[in-house]
């Protein structure tokens, strides 16, 4: 990945993250570039599968062809959607973008911060998925600390409401 700038998006497979998927799309990537999309799911108690050989770490790098495999994304526990993947599918065919995703277990705010500095990402695009003020108070913006604690640039599509 020497030279090439790793573009990373948090997704969560909702609209939102959709959102935020196409606005890197039309807007940041380039040919070359490397799109990682990362995801975290809830922490838990996985008794077999990948989820327990790297819930520290993360999981490896997953190539395009193997995330759009349902098998092997079962073994991750994450089910992406077919307009996701359709997105990233039309990205990598069209641009010479290598398209990769990483797989976090834990608190989606302190995993999107990791992922910046372990992969190590160029920047990082995240959806809003436009909380009130007191739900963000209650239930706190990932999007907030990440633009706070994350040590790349960090940009924030919000989401419309149509």
């Amino acid at each position: 990945m020497e030279g090439d700038r790793r573009v990373g998006v948090a997704v969560d497979f909702s609209e939102c993250s959709r959102e935020a998927l196409k606005w890197t799309l039309n807007n940041v990537i380039r040919d070359g570039d490397h799109l990682i999309l990362i995801s975290v799911r809830p922490e838990g108690n996985y008794e077999d599968g990948e989820m327990q050989l790297w819930a520290t770490t993360g999981s490896p790098l997953i190539p395009l062809s193997e995330f759009c495999d349902a098998h092997t994304m079962k073994k991750y526990g994450v089910t992406p959607d077919p307009a996701t993947l359709d997105i990233v599918s039309t990205i990598a065919r069209q641009k010479e973008v290598v398209v990769l995703m990483k797989i976090y277990w834990g608190d989606a705010r302190e995993k999107i911060c990791e992922a910046i500095d372990n992969i190590p990402l160029s920047c990082l695009v995240i959806g809003n998925r436009g909380l009130g003020k007191l739900k963000r108070v209650v239930l706190g913006s990932v999007s907030n600390y990440v633009v706070n604690n994350g040590s790349c640039p960090v940009t924030v599509v919000k989401h419309g409401h149509h």
